[in-house]
């Protein structure tokens, strides 16, 4: 009642006349009373015994107010209450950091048997404690480092219990705003450079010095994106970013796209500038980042213009249009559709700007290691473009060997017409592997796309709508499996006997090609999964079921089974996954400027 009063000399009598303190002290600190709190330590201070349990330990738990695991300094930083955290640091009150979760020591293993609700909650309070902003500013030499490190454990604790997440997602939360508020407090540029700047195990910045944002790839490492989207950060990023052009985004739409185009169309000469003389001043002036990124992605526009070309087969096209009756002769014998075909001079090109783009995925695996390189979704994305082009190459090399060998023998196989060609013929699967390869470095786009204010955040939609998409496609499987194993085990000899009509009926070209048409259709479980995936789509129909020798009852069933699937699907698994996206797309845009500035 005296503290809860506030009543400082009833406490002190209280004192004097040797009352049992019990969890007074908890008490005022949870009260915050930070008076009371200087007596009570110094009666505790005066009266302990070491090796003894402190006062507020030894109270009967039934009867205490707080549960055994909470200290003063715990308590204090739940309030976080700066002068009470301050008073007991002071004093040599520390709060280590809980055990992992996943530890297998004496006393974890005891407490989560004992009593695993209380495990978990006291694990809770010590995290809760340690999120306190004024006990990391008090604390800890870095409180920028602490709060990320807190922010990124705590994020990794609610994967693992999900019963607590989002009291650990509210004290992420928190740790990230913390280190975010410490931003405002910067007053210059050359004050918000150090702080970006600096790096432990580094030489101090200097102003002038080359920036290497150590800090602000750490907060990205570790997830943070409000210190990232915070705008102090932005700003200073966005004048590193057009540091080659002043005035850039001063000038109208019109100014900026001729200076765009004026850098993009001169980049071949900028490229061999800064090969030859790096350190001349068109070299320093490539090294800018806005200026690299445009004569990149003009090189990236290329290699698809390249593409293109080839995949249109420019020199046949061109030597039809303009070419002398000897030219198109020439064409049509060294046409590269052979098997066997060198390259042509736009494959040859090609060529070279795989292995270009090859040397630089190189280059950034090198610089940022292998776990950081994976990390990034793109650097996975390039990686498998890199290795279809270079599994086409090779299949490409191995088709010309194959067709020398083969003239030589005198086989007579070298020359054949492309319908004439075994299945895995290595220029067939080269074409496929090429036009897969084609198809991702078009999608590649999209990621340069990512710089513009507009396009920027679609594209994030469109990174979480591919996750509720794998999302969907695991229950759509299940259901399609489901169904898929039902239809084939009731229509399979059917299908047998389509098939056997199919094979032995040359004369009858009706009946022959409807029998070879069905019976594929759930003849096996993959067929039956085909038929059903295309069924998705509208593209197969009743006739279908119309399988020979089928009785009443079974195609009644079969029909039964489709209709349910198609209602399963269509009806209720989309609606499914348009409901998944629109709600991911509605968290994109609620917070649009934060995710994209990320």
């Amino acid at each position: 009642m005296a503290i809860d009063n506030e009543n400082l000399e009833m406490v002190e009598l209280l004192i004097e006349h040797h009352v049992d303190t019990k969890d007074a002290l908890l008490h005022a600190i949870s009260e915050e009373y930070v008076e009371a709190v200087e007596v009570l330590l110094e009666h505790e201070e005066a009266h302990h015994i070491p090796g003894e349990p402190h006062s507020w330990e030894a109270v009967d738990r039934d009867a205490s107010t707080f549960t055994p695991d909470i200290t003063p300094l715990i308590l204090a930083a739940h309030r976080d209450n700066y002068e009470i955290i301050k008073i007991l640091l002071d004093r040599g009150a520390t709060l280590p950091a809980p055990h992992d979760i996943r530890c297998a020591c004496v006393d974890c293993v005891r407490s989560c048997s004992d009593d695993s609700l209380n495990h978990s909650r006291s694990r809770i309070n010590a995290y809760r404690a340690l999120a306190s902003p004024s006990l990391m500013a008090l604390s800890s030499k870095d409180p920028i480092l602490t709060a990320f490190e807190l922010s990124f454990e705590l994020r990794r604790l609610s994967f693992l219990e999900h019963e607590y997440k989002c009291e650990y997602m509210e004290l992420r939360k928190q740790c990230q705003e913390f280190a975010t508020a410490l931003l405002d407090h910067t007053r210059s540029s050359y004050e918000l450079e150090v702080l970006l700047n600096y790096d432990p195990s580094g030489p101090v910045f200097e102003q002038g010095d080359r920036m290497l944002l150590s800090r602000l790839k750490l907060a990205i490492k570790h997830k943070q994106k409000k210190f990232c989207a915070h705008p102090n950060v932005q700003q200073l990023l966005a004048s590193i970013w057009y540091e080659g052009l002043p005035g850039f985004r001063r000038k109208n739409v019109v100014l900026q796209c001729l200076e765009i185009c004026r850098i993009g169309l001169f980049f071949p000469v900028y490229s061999v500038c800064y090969i030859l003389a790096p350190h001349s001043s068109v070299g320093r002036t490539l090294r800018k980042p806005f200026i690299k990124f445009i004569c990149h992605s003009a090189s990236y526009v290329t290699f698809l213009f390249l593409l293109i070309l080839a995949s249109q087969r420019i020199e046949t096209v061109l030597v039809d249009w303009f070419g002398t009756d000897e030219m198109k002769k020439k064409i049509k014998s060294n046409v590269t559709t052979k098997r066997g075909a060198p390259p042509s001079v736009v494959e040859w090109m090609i060529l070279a700007w795989v292995m270009g783009l090859i040397w630089s995925e190189i280059k950034q695996l090198w610089e940022l290691g292998l776990m950081e390189y994976v990390a990034d979704m793109w650097n996975i994305i390039d990686f498998i473009t890199n290795s279809l082009y270079v599994a086409t190459i090779a299949l490409r090399i191995v088709a010309y060997f194959q067709v020398r060998k083969e003239i030589m023998l005198n086989t007579g196989t070298a020359h054949l017409p492309r319908e004439k060609w075994d299945a895995w013929d290595p220029i067939l699967i080269a074409e496929g592997l090429f036009a897969t390869a084609n198809i991702f470095s078009s999608l590649k786009l999209v990621y340069i796309f990512s710089v513009n204010p507009h396009l920027g955040p679609l594209q994030i939609c469109l990174g979480r709508m591919v996750i509720d998409i794998v999302k969907f496609f695991f229950v759509y499987t299940l259901v399609l499996f489901a169904f898929a194993c039902g239809m084939n085990q009731l229509l399979w000899y059917y299908s047998d006997m389509e098939k056997n009509v199919c094979f032995s009926n040359p004369d009858s070209i009706t009946v022959q090609q409807g029998a070879c048409h069905n019976w594929r259709r759930f003849s096996n479980l993959f067929e039956s999964s085909q038929t059903l995936f295309w069924a998705s789509f509208g593209l197969i129909d009743l006739d279908s079921f119309e399988l020979t020798g089928i009785q009443t009852y079974t195609r009644f069933w079969g029909l039964l089974m489709f209709g349910s699937y198609c209602v399963i699907n269509v009806v209720v698994l989309l609606n499914l996954l348009i409901a998944m996206m629109n709600h991911s797309y509605q968290m994109i845009s609620f917070s649009e400027n934060l995710c994209y500035s990320k």
